[in-house]
């Protein structure tokens, strides 16, 4: 059964390793929902935090493919209870329109949304939240003549996770240190 999960990739930051991991999804024809890299709690780790749609067993292939790319540290997969993630949407309506027909504190207080940019031409609201949260808006404002709509690429923290930092740690406290050799 397809669901939609979030994989959260580990990486050193090379070159080349973005268009490495989105062929591993192309090859299987796979789409990317959504895609966001960033620079994790550990210096010189880099996260990559993708979106699909897909059945479990898929997922986990893909996991254990991406885990053997030179550069990933870890992957891991989850389902959206297990994770806490949000967007950032902007909307870009007239300020004219806007200003005549709706109540605008009352607007911005029910959705979560604040004014970013007020120009006598248009207006830029800013909101976070889930999907859901950021569509409602959209669907409320696209009556007063939405000019430009964008919405971000997910980000998210595991649930139950220590962080990647003290996995890190465990990992390395693992590994046997090899002897010396003495000359």
């Amino acid at each position: 059964m397809r669901q939609e999960f979030t994989i959260t990739i580990y990486t050193e930051n090379q070159v080349g390793l973005l268009n490495r991991i989105a062929i591993i999804f192309s090859r299987r024809k796979i789409n990317i929902e959504s895609l966001n890299t960033s620079p994790s709690e550990v210096e010189g780790i880099h996260r990559f935090t993708i979106v699909i749609n897909e059945s479990e067993d898929v997922v986990r292939k893909i996991v254990r493919q991406i885990e053997k790319q030179v550069d990933v540290l870890k992957a891991y997969f989850n389902t959206n209870d297990e994770i806490i993630w949000q967007e950032l949407a902007l909307y870009k309506v007239p300020t004219d329109t806007i200003a005549e027909k709706v109540k605008v504190e009352r607007l911005l207080r029910t959705y979560g949304a604040r004014a970013v940019v007020i120009r006598k031409d248009y207006t830029i609201f800013e909101t976070t939240g889930q999907r859901e949260e950021t569509d409602a808006l959209l669907n409320v404002l696209a009556p007063f003549g939405l000019i430009e709509f964008v919405r971000s690429a997910r980000v998210a923290i595991i649930k139950e996770s220590s962080g990647f930092y003290e996995k890190l740690k465990e990992f390395e406290e693992s590994e046997p240190v090899p002897k010396q050799i003495i000359l």
